[in-house]
């Protein structure tokens, strides 16, 4: 597994790709978003020859992570253009920060961040958290095909159509739209979407979850109401 890590503090960065190593992953470190995105062109780059001229082509990251405090560009700036390109929008996010208020961790997940991690922390707790994401991303990866209505989500592809026209979410509209599909008939609790979704309880912080809900409504058109609310409780898909 290729991990990128954007960190501008030189002793994190190198603890952090040094642990890595150590535990089996393909690391790089960069200081900025100008290098980032540098070798993300490179990498892209070659895989375009690769296709003319060899058979193995070099891989995008598995995962990244994501300093938010950066020179230039910050860590939410960097997620918000990952995001919007085709070839990086479905790759895990960590984020890496120092802050720990709850308008900085809501920001981020609202923007598409799969997971964050509060400075100081410790690597071991750091390479589990990596792990438990990709886990995540594997799992969402493996699952068939499913239909409801208009709706039809093909998860190996990561791809959902309406009325046969795709339309683009996020990764975790995917997810969300995903599970809920899986379930239809379940009413799941904010609290257990946050579980299931971002990995583990956020205290509280369960506005996220309605503003994808909000969103994915919103790309869904026509088949929106297929999304029912369950006043004081969560969101359902009905059957």
């Amino acid at each position: 597994m290729r991990v990128f890590c954007v960190e501008d503090d030189e002793a994190i960065r190198e603890i952090i790709v040094y642990t890595l190593h150590s535990t089996g992953f393909d690391a790089k470190g960069f200081t900025d978003g100008k290098d980032f995105f540098s070798a993300l062109d490179g990498v892209e780059n070659a895989a375009q020859r690769a296709k003319s001229e060899a058979p193995n082509k070099e891989p995008l990251p598995d995962l990244i992570l994501l300093d938010i405090m950066l020179p230039g560009e910050d860590g939410l700036q960097i997620l918000k253009r990952l995001r919007k390109n085709n070839n990086t929008r479905n790759i895990p996010v960590i984020l890496l920060t120092a802050k720990g208020t709850e308008f900085d961790k809501v920001t981020g997940l609202d923007l598409g961040a799969d997971d964050y991690v509060t400075k100081p922390f410790g690597m071991m707790e750091l390479i589990s958290r990596i792990r438990a994401v990709l886990r995540r991303s594997e799992k969402s990866s493996e699952q068939s095909e499913l239909r409801k209505g208009k709706v039809e989500l093909f998860a190996a592809e990561h791809r959902v159509t309406v009325d046969d026209q795709e339309i683009n979410l996020t990764p975790k509209e995917f997810q969300l739209l995903n599970l809920l599909l899986e379930h239809q008939g379940i009413v799941f609790t904010r609290e257990q979407l946050l579980s299931q979704i971002w990995g583990f309880e956020y205290y509280g912080e369960t506005r996220t979850v309605d503003v994808h809900i909000r969103s994915l409504r919103s790309k869904l058109g026509s088949a929106a109401e297929m999304i029912e609310t369950i006043r004081g409780i969560g969101y359902r898909i009905t059957k």
